[in-house]
């Protein structure tokens, strides 16, 4: 079963985010998906938009690229912070990440 039927998204919109507070820094998100996870200089690891900008607000929100899913959604499985959170656009509910259900 691949992502899209374990996750039940099919081709809704997705967006990452990541919770700094619980963010261990060990890069596991970046190396999966760096198109989508960069560590910043405080070695925590953030999201990043659509035209590479990392984004540094709490809570910043970026999109999930469906050639990307299987690499964000990996990332989120071996974070050992469990900090990155994948939800639908259209109603915000988490569909994988800690809060899923």
């Amino acid at each position: 079963m691949d992502v899209q039927q374990e996750t039940g998204v099919g081709s809704e919109e997705l967006e990452v985010w990541i919770d700094q507070d619980l963010c261990t820094g060990d890069g596991i998100c970046a190396q999966y998906a760096p198109e989508v996870f960069e560590l910043d200089i405080d070695g925590l690891a953030y999201v990043k938009s659509g035209d590479d900008e990392l984004l540094q607000a709490k809570g910043a929100t970026a999109p999930v690229p469906l050639p990307l899913l299987t690499d964000v959604v990996d990332s989120a499985r071996e974070c050992p912070g469990d900090c990155i959170h994948v939800r639908r656009v259209s109603d915000s509910v988490e569909v994988y990440g800690p809060d899923a259900e």
